[in-house]
């Protein structure tokens, strides 16, 4: 096959240059694509294809306009693919294109979204054993795995650092920070199991990048020389972090993203300073989205009321970072007490909070060279809201006697000024969209630009009025002054008067109704305000640049003062949502003791009239065994209390009238089911795995709440794992847990267990009618009403009846057996629940029943029944078990 050449050659060969999904090649006006790639975007982009020819062959070829690239690279971005940008510069002899960067996920500056946009690193500790997955949920020892995380966020400039002694940690750290993209080490790229949990329960692109960039000399390099020997050495970071982080600096660097000059500080986070949240728990909890994924309903849109994006964003960091720190959770509450109590002064400070915009991406953009004249009017602007936000909090007493003041002393007042200033004598009010044009800058900025900009506006002035001038000197009619590409500046006068015109003009043009013609003078003037025209555009250009790289040189005030206003935005949303809905701060304490007072789910009193419940824990009442009727709310409850406890280690009030919270290190949910058959596992492997998880990380500081164990296998297995699994939590481990269950067998072991106690969910029934009173009260309950709720469901009227006969004879039988009579069925199985074991079969006198001599099995059902015992049903995949349970039942139809 003939190779292609041209611009299709030169574009084949860039692409073979780069590891990037899809090569958009600038030639002209446009951005080229050619090849798979056109096609590729076609489809992705609705874009038209067409088609170029070379060397007798014909290429796919697709284009967007030059100015339009943004969009459209961030809409491929955002599907995941990696996107290399190659640009023309002049030569010569004529043009050249070279790949100026490769646009991942990660790198993405072009972004809309508010929310963080992390890329991340994961590296195992090369000193460490094989296997990361201890299932302790404790520190590391010899011979187990260690992690080291990095995540940075190139559109803001963040840089953090953790470490996870397992895996599991390592999963939870990326889940808080939730990245778009991940680099996983070189022997993460080996780990199976955890690529899998990756790709499975991260939205993120896993991409590979340079191996030499995870090796711990260079890493450490590359870290030494961004943030400098102190910092690093004062951090004290391990090897595997080290090489976590080096290999994002390497990476951010080699994608052209230009931003590491907005990489200014280096931060650890520590998982030990915040409240463990794993993914099950942030899903069950609806933190961020609603289990159909959406944003509208869960508890992030609930207390949002930020003003501006970067308030928004660091809310959201909270909620999925929650604070172990009793001063950091003490300073907020604080804030949002004494913005809460000043509703006029609140609602002044939101309402001047709304001009900011988000100045750690534009100091970002800055950093790239990628900000216009727009945005650095938009620094300006919000360096201006610093001191009207100051002004409106000392001129509150409440707002100054509050860590506000404090707050506002992050950043650098005076700086800002200073910088607000220049930007506001430089930068013309309505500055051109592009940085080209003339038009960016203010008169008065720059002498030698002013006297271009005189020279130019006088030279415009004489054209403008030269059509006037010369119908006086000439007495001429119908004559313009005006110009296009092709003829360039010309005046043009009416044919009816043509033959009028003076000798000093020469035609260039004739067209039907007039002439065209030009003159020496015009000629001159046209080339004088072409060079003008130049002249200041390169002046401007060279000036503006100087202006954006001082702006760069400033961001890290630019970030300080975007952290100082969206704190101060994060805190006013919270205050604002607690005046508006009667929440209440609580008192946060190190203690055991959780008492909450008529609390309520956060986001579910805003949709209904809630009934409020209590709910009262400490070290000799730590476990709450809840039960009570289906669909009474026991599952609101629970989570209300988590939810409630979370709130306050965000340093927000709380739905309740009072509340006394011990600070947890973690909270675990374990609530509904959920298949993942595409993984092979069952509703009741993926309740077993959580259940697993749960008891592995959760410590006597933690909160677990347990929504059904041992509901997805057989009634004796349920009860089994369900008894076993509420032992060891309140002997081995010792969390504060609620959990909410239909095997009312367990009530008993509040008489065993000294720190189980009782609650039920009440309700009334009365001539078979029931009503649910959403009222947690002490004490068990026996009784589900599970057909009740079926009749409400719509299950067939036949079938609820029938449900109800069979009821009624199940208690019969057991009152009969209550008394010590007999049964209609004599052959049982008992639960004892003293010793928490079956017992049976047995007789309803408590001996072993008689075999029954006639009856014996052919041989085809003993096999069936041997083959049956034989299968591991956990272990086996759903397709796989339906497979066989087909085959026996064909043997038995035989």
């Amino acid at each position: 096959m003939t190779e292609a050449t041209g611009i299709v050659g030169e574009f084949l060969s860039l692409k073979a240059e780069t590891d990037a999904d899809i090569l958009a090649m600038q030639c002209g006006d446009f951005y080229e694509f050619f090849g798979d790639d056109a096609e590729l975007v076609g489809e992705e982009l609705d874009l038209k294809v067409t088609s170029k020819s070379s060397q007798g062959q014909s290429y796919p070829m697709a284009g967007v306009p030059l100015q339009d690239l943004t969009p459209y690279l961030k809409a491929l971005v955002e599907r995941g693919y990696r996107v290399a940008v190659a640009d023309q510069y002049e030569t010569d002899d004529g043009h050249a294109r070279e790949i100026v960067r490769v646009v991942t996920p990660g790198t993405l500056l072009e972004t809309s979204d508010a929310d963080a946009q992390y890329l991340a690193a994961i590296v195992v500790d090369a000193t460490a054993g094989s296997s990361g997955r201890s299932g302790t949920g404790g520190g590391s020892s010899a011979g187990e795995t260690t992690y080291g995380l990095a995540f940075a966020d190139i559109t803001t400039g963040r840089f953090l650092v953790a470490n996870a002694e397992d895996v599991d940690e390592a999963m939870t750290e990326c889940y808080r920070f939730d990245p778009v993209e991940i680099l996983p080490g070189p022997r993460v790229r080996t780990d199976d199991e955890l690529l899998t949990q990756l790709r499975d329960r991260l939205d993120a692109r896993l991409s590979l990048a340079d191996t030499e960039s995870f090796a711990p000399k260079r890493a450490t390099h590359r870290l030494r020389g961004q943030f400098g020997d102190e910092t690093v050495d004062r951090l004290e970071l391990t090897e595997a972090t080290r090489s976590a982080a080096g290999a994002v600096l390497s990476y951010v660097e080699e994608t052209g993203a230009g931003v590491l000059a907005s990489m200014t500080r280096l931060q650890t986070h520590r998982g030990d300073d915040h409240v463990t949240l794993d993914v099950t728990t942030q899903r069950n909890l609806e933190l961020t989205e609603t289990m159909h994924g959406d944003r509208s309903g869960s508890l992030f849109a609930t207390i949002d009321h930020t003003e501006t994006s970067a308030g928004g964003r660091l809310l959201k960091e909270w909620l999925q970072r929650p604070r172990r720190s009793l001063e950091v959770l003490e300073t907020r509450q604080a804030s949002v007490e004494a913005l809460a109590a000043s509703a006029l002064a609140r609602d002044e400070l939101r309402e001047v909070l709304g001009e900011a915009y988000d100045l750690e991406r534009l100091a970002s953009r800055a950093t790239h060279g990628s900000a216009d004249a727009q945005d650095l009017l938009s620094v300006r602007d919000t360096l201006a809201v610093l001191p009207r936000v100051a002004e409106c909090v000392e001129s509150t007493p409440d707002l100054a006697a509050s860590p506000l003041t404090d707050i506002l002393e992050r950043a650098d007042r005076e700086q800002a000024a200073a910088l607000q200033n220049r930007l506001a004598e430089a930068l013309a009010d309505d500055p051109p969209s592009t940085v080209r044009q003339g038009g960016l800058l203010a008169r008065g900025y720059d002498d030698e630009l002013d006297d271009l900009i005189d020279r130019h506006e006088a030279v415009i002035e004489w054209l403008e009025t030269l059509a006037d001038r010369e119908k006086r000197e000439h007495d001429l009619s119908h004559v313009s002054v005006d110009r296009n590409k092709t003829d360039g500046y010309y005046i043009q006068v009416g044919r009816s008067v043509a033959d009028q015109v003076p000798e000093h003009y020469e035609e260039i043009k004739q067209l039907k109704n007039s002439k065209r013609f030009t003159t020496d003078e015009l000629e001159a003037k046209e080339r004088e305000i072409l060079r003008l025209e130049e002249q200041r555009g390169e002046l401007e250009y060279e000036l503006f640049q100087r202006l954006r790289a001082d702006v760069a040189d400033h961001a890290t005030l630019l970030q300080d003062v975007g952290r100082t206003l969206a704190t101060i935005d994060a805190l006013a949303s919270l205050a604002s949502h607690a005046a508006e809905n009667g929440w209440v701060r609580p008192t946060v304490h190190d203690g055991d003791a959780l008492e909450i007072t008529q609390g309520r789910h956060p986001v579910v009193e805003q949709t209904t009239e809630f009934v409020p419940n209590d709910v009262s824990m400490d070290r000799n009442r730590g476990f709450l065994l809840v039960t009570g009727p289906n669909m009474s709310g026991k599952s609101t409850y629970m989570r209300q209390v988590a939810c409630i406890v979370l709130l306050a280690q965000i340093g927000g009030f709380v739905p309740a009238r009072e509340a006394e919270i011990g600070l947890v290190d973690g909270i675990f949910t374990r609530v509904g089911a959920l298949d993942e058959l595409a993984q092979g596992r069952s509703t009741f492997m993926v309740e077993m795995s959580e259940l697993s998880n749960i008891l592995h990380a959760a410590t006597e500081e933690s909160l677990v709440i347990l929504d059904e164990v041992g509901r997805g296998t057989a009634t004796y297995d349920g009860i089994s794992i369900a008894w076993a699994a509420t032992e060891y939590l309140h002997n081995e481990i010792g969390a504060k847990t609620l959990f909410a269950t239909h095997y009312h067998e367990l009530t008993g072991l509040a008489d065993t267990l000294p720190r189980v106690a009782n609650v039920h969910v009440a309700a009334d029934e009365r001539d078979g009618d029931v009503t649910f009173l959403r009222t947690v009260r002490d004490g068990p309950t026996d009784r589900s009403y599970g057909i009740h709720v079926a009749g409400l469901a719509g299950v067939p009227d036949p079938v609820v009846d029938r449900a109800r006969d069979v009821l009624d004879r199940l208690r019969e039988e057991k009152a009969i057996e209550a008394k010590g009579g007999g049964s209609s069925d004599p052959v049982q199985t008992v639960f004892d629940v003293s010793s928490g074991s079956f017992r049976g079969p047995v007789n309803a006198d408590g001996g072993e029943p008689e075999p029954d001599a006639g009856e014996t099995l052919d041989a085809d059902t003993q096999a069936v029944l041997e083959e049956l015992s034989s299968v591991d049903v956990n272990a086996t995949p759903p397709v796989e078990l339906l497979t066989k349970v087909q085959e026996w039942q064909a043997k038995l139809d035989d």
